[in-house]
């Protein structure tokens, strides 16, 4: 190389170095539109439905149907537990769920939405519920404390989690050795605020849960799910995300042929 090229390069070199070592390999465009502490996982292959409002329906429409009653049944919530009500709202489970588990138990709500959170807080007060505390989370993790919680609530919210496996992953180490994540939703596409039971099942799996139960009830205008914890927790590079078929109901685990929703490498609702 004579020395004119060989200065050229060293120089050509020298300028480069400074944007190689502002560029992380490991983050990509399409990546850009997650939170950084979210990017470790893989994205969810859904749509998420757009949050129009924190009540699901009215809270007297919902007691006619006797919801809360019987999915607290369900979920056998007693005297003396300590509760996590994730996307609490206007408080609708929150405060039934404060009256079940009474002075010895504990409830702890918690909204992404900072101005939700303030009303709750209002109406915590005013119903003078000494045992609920109020949480801000995050799209990407409940921000719960670990060993902690009997249930996990997430009613009518599961369908709005844009980052289900960071979720999902970060949640679970919150649970007491036999807690359970309780989830209320409909079956319809994630982008009509509702999530297909197939879909629900594999993205849990994904992230170390196994189905306990599942019911159909009219009284909850959908579903009720309720996961337990199995085996470690998968390295978030390990979890293989599901994807969500266009045609209805293939792949749904609870119709007549009870197909399997998971197949080997992506999995396929």
């Amino acid at each position: 190389m004579t020395g004119a090229r060989a200065l050229v390069t060293a120089v050509a070199l020298a300028c480069l170095a400074p944007a190689l070592a502002a560029c992380d390999i490991s983050r990509t465009d399409s990546d850009a539109d997650r939170p950084e502490t979210a990017r470790e996982f893989p994205r969810a292959h859904r749509p998420v439905s757009v949050t129009t409002s924190n009540q699901f329906s009215n809270e007297r429409t919902r007691d006619d149907r006797n919801e809360a009653s019987m999915v607290m049944d369900l979920a056998k919530i007693t005297e003396g537990m300590t509760v996590a009500d994730i996307g609490a709202g206007e408080g609708y489970y929150t405060t039934r769920l404060a009256e079940r588990v009474g002075r010895r138990g504990r409830v702890l709500a918690q909204d992404i939405d900072a101005a939700a959170l303030e009303r709750l807080g209002a109406r915590v007060q005013r119903e003078r519920l000494d045992n609920v505390s109020i949480k801000q989370g995050t799209e990407d993790d409940p921000g719960l404390p670990a060993n902690s919680f009997d249930r996990v609530f997430l009613v009518h919210m599961y369908h709005e989690v844009s980052e289900p496996y960071a979720f999902l992953w970060r949640l679970r180490p919150s649970l007491k050795p036999d807690g359970q994540v309780i989830v209320v939703d409909v079956d319809r596409p994630t982008g009509e605020h509702g999530i297909p039971p197939a879909l629900l099942f594999c993205e849990f799996d994904a992230v170390g849960f196994k189905l306990a139960t599942f019911i159909r009830r009219p009284e909850l205008a959908g579903y009720y799910a309720r996961f337990e914890p199995k085996g470690p927790r998968p390295d978030p590079q390990d979890i293989v995300p599901c994807k969500q078929r266009l045609a209805v109901d293939v792949g749904d685990p609870t119709n007549s042929a009870g197909a399997d929703p998971q197949e080997h490498g992506t999995r396929t609702t």
